[in-house]
């Protein structure tokens, strides 16, 4: 089966130029193909890559891809704000000397915010930022290619449940079938209790009674609406099997399937027939809501 789903996740990491990498991808349901990205300061050029490597994966589905940088600690650079920590003594030393304050201790001063920074982000050339930029591309397409397969491991359920249902729509249409090739016999002999009990003194005219009960047979005939629920529903079990992308067609084919039941219930004049469309309306419906899941 080729069906792939909406929602799933991928991630993929490593490191290069002292820096570690992570990417990480997710995508819920959605209309169509809506892609948000959170990159850091300085990375704005990798936006239009990333979505064009998202545009040749996934079709629908709100998609979010995160990076997050963070310098390795054999390669982090510590840097001291002296200015600020002679000022901070400075400052201090009016309150010392009232006994205001005790002295300041350098483990406190180092707490003070500026005091002490540990870089995050790389010193690069051009050179190597081109470099680093081209191992985070390779990064976001694993990443990509994990939430592919992610989405497609839920493609594979839900292919098994369009099947089953599917499946039961098939049977349900047989049963329609079987039910509907009784129902004229049924109409004629309807009509002829329902006209006795109403006029059991007339006596009814046979030619004009068979031309009654043929057109009341024609206005409740269902044969077509059960050969166009067959036809969607081979079309649906078709499109569960190929390659492409499945789940707008699906939901066209279900309001299809939808009208056809619609029709048969309003045209059908047997109590089980009408519960057979029931039926079938229960499980389109069902098939419907998957459909809203499917890419």
């Amino acid at each position: 089966m080729a069906v792939s789903g909406m929602t799933g996740f991928g991630r993929a990491e490593g490191a290069a130029h002292g820096v570690r990498w992570i990417w990480e991808a997710k995508s819920v349901n959605g209309r169509g193909l809506d892609v948000k990205l959170r990159l850091p300061p300085g990375f704005d050029a990798l936006e239009p890559v990333v979505r064009e490597a998202a545009a040749k994966r996934f079709k629908r589905g709100s998609l979010q891809a995160n990076l997050n940088l963070r310098r390795e600690e054999s390669a982090a650079v510590a840097r001291l704000d002296k200015v600020f920590i002679e000022a901070l003594i400075d400052a201090s030393k009016p309150y010392v000397a009232a006994g205001a304050v005790a002295a300041p201790r350098w483990d406190g001063l180092l707490q003070v915010r500026g005091a002490f920074s540990q870089d995050d982000e790389a010193e690069q050339s051009a050179e190597e930022k081109t470099a680093f930029e081209s191992v985070l591309i390779g990064g976001v397409h694993q990443a990509f290619d994990a939430l592919n397969e992610s989405r497609r491991a839920e493609g594979r359920t839900l292919a098994g449940v369009f099947g089953a249902m599917i499946d039961r729509v098939d049977n349900l249409v047989a049963l329609a079938r079987a039910e509907a090739s009784a129902a004229p016999e049924a109409i004629v002999e309807r009509l002829r209790t329902r006209l006795q009990q109403l006029a059991p003194e007339i006596q009814i005219d046979p030619q004009r009674f068979a031309q009654e009960a043929a057109l009341i047979a024609a206005r409740a005939d269902v044969a077509e609406e059960l050969e166009r629920l067959a036809a969607h529903a081979a079309e649906a079990r078709s499109l569960i099997a190929k390659p492409e992308p499945a789940g707008r067609r699906l939901d066209f084919l279900a309001q299809e399937l939808t009208r056809e039941a619609n029709t048969l219930c309003s045209k059908s004049s047997e109590l089980t027939l009408t519960r057979i469309g029931l039926d079938l309306k229960t499980v389109i419906d069902q098939l419907k809501e998957q459909a809203a899941n499917v890419e």
